[in-house]
């Protein structure tokens, strides 16, 4: 099965060796074409070659539907990822994640904690294609497309992940809980702080602003994280 198949490119049995041996075996063109080919960490020096291979990609069922490959928008050298589950009708349409109604009260809620949406954050999606309908993306879109996502915070090389919704948390942590159980805390992933948030969507479902609703909880989370960027960044000096 293809999702059984992915290649992890931060556990690669045999360590940075085998990994390099495994990318001087792979040619580069044949990686969209199917969810079997790994996609060796090292492939992508920056982020234009695999925005020409996520329009290209052929690795899921999602493919025939797309307008346009989401691949990010923001810093690549943020300190700061923003993950989000698959791109909706607007993002499809330009190619950025995050430019709708969501994307639009994202952006408010990091401004309020002096965060810039063009510099201080990198934006995208654990599916680079919009699933029908809006639908959560399945398993399978999201193994076929977690070799690029990847590939991604590799390049950036994030201090913090923010996990937007359920299914960026387990397409990224595996953690299958609910976002109301887990939003909020702290997890150590990769060697990096990954925090679940809601999802923008999820707060224009609920508007209100009182103390223990989800606009507050958000209020909470994206001050925390705030301090942790602080925080680790004076650890960096």
């Amino acid at each position: 099965m293809a999702s059984e198949q992915q290649f992890d490119l931060f556990a690669t049995e045999g360590g940075v060796d085998a990994a390099a041996s495994l990318a001087r075996d792979i040619n580069p063109d044949d990686i969209p074409t199917s969810a079997t080919i790994p996609v060796p960490p090292g492939t992508y020096d920056d982020l234009a070659l695999m925005k020409t291979h996520c329009n290209q990609c052929q690795r899921c069922g999602l493919a025939p539907g797309r307008t346009n490959a989401v691949i990010g928008r923001g810093n690549p050298t943020a300190d700061v990822m923003i993950i989000g589950e698959g791109p909706g009708q607007h993002e499809d349409e330009q190619g950025l994640p995050f430019v709708g109604r969501s994307g639009q009260l994202l952006d408010k809620i990091l401004e309020a904690v002096r965060f810039d949406p063009k510099t201080d954050v990198y934006i995208c999606n654990i599916v680079k294609c919009r699933p029908p309908g809006n639908r959560a993306p399945t398993q399978v879109e999201m193994a076929a497309c977690r070799p690029y996502l990847l590939e991604q915070i590799r390049v950036v090389d994030p201090k913090v992940i923010l996990l937007t919704g359920a299914s960026s948390v387990k397409g990224v942590t595996g953690d299958k809980r609910g976002i109301t159980k887990i939003r909020g805390q702290w997890v150590e992933w990769d060697g990096r702080w990954c925090m679940p948030i809601f999802h923008p969507a999820y707060l224009l479902r609920n508007p209100s602003r009182e103390k223990g609703k989800p606009k507050w909880l958000m209020w909470q989370d994206i001050q925390a994280v705030r301090d942790k960027v602080n925080e680790l960044r004076s650890q960096s000096v």
